[in-house]
């Protein structure tokens, strides 16, 4: 999900199993991505809206989401699981977005799929620490304050 206006660049992964069946970004009811983003925003009970409205409040506050990995094999949703992957055509798709500051990668995962697919970007490329579920060495508390001081630069 992206609009040529997007500032920011928030890069997932790849969808776990919630997602793909949902057919939604962040589907998983204990994936804390769309609580740290209303938080950031300033849009109390984002994670509570229907799908659609959720993605008209990132695309009018400038935000694309997508994922690191167009395709690979996995047993479950864990990034550990994830075999084959096939990177997603990054190049191609920060090219398509020139008001772009910025690429936030959601885990580890989604940060060297980025660092080797934009190599030596002259955007900023921030590792934030993952909202999955099975990141739970920090309490979502931790997880809004990692995500704001990385991004405040890059929203509003």
């Amino acid at each position: 999900m992206f609009d040529p206006r997007a500032r920011l660049l928030v890069l997932g992964s790849f969808p776990g199993a919630a997602s793909l069946r949902a057919a939604q970004y962040y589907a998983h009811p204990r994936n804390a991505f769309w609580p740290v983003m209303a938080a950031l925003l300033g849009e109390p009970g984002l994670a509570g809206r229907p799908y659609g409205e959720r993605l008209a409040v990132l695309r009018a506050h400038r935000v694309a989401l997508w994922d690191a990995v167009a395709a690979c094999r996995r047993q479950g949703s864990l990034d550990a699981a994830i075999a084959d992957a096939e990177p997603s055509d990054l190049p191609q798709l920060v090219a398509r977005l020139p008001a772009l500051r910025a690429v936030a990668c959601n885990g580890a995962l989604a940060h060297r799929q980025a660092q080797a697919a934009l190599a030596g970007p002259a955007l900023p490329l921030l590792r934030l620490p993952s909202t999955s579920p099975a990141h739970a060495g920090l309490r979502p508390d931790d997880k809004v304050a990692a995500w704001r001081a990385a991004l405040a630069p890059y929203l509003g």
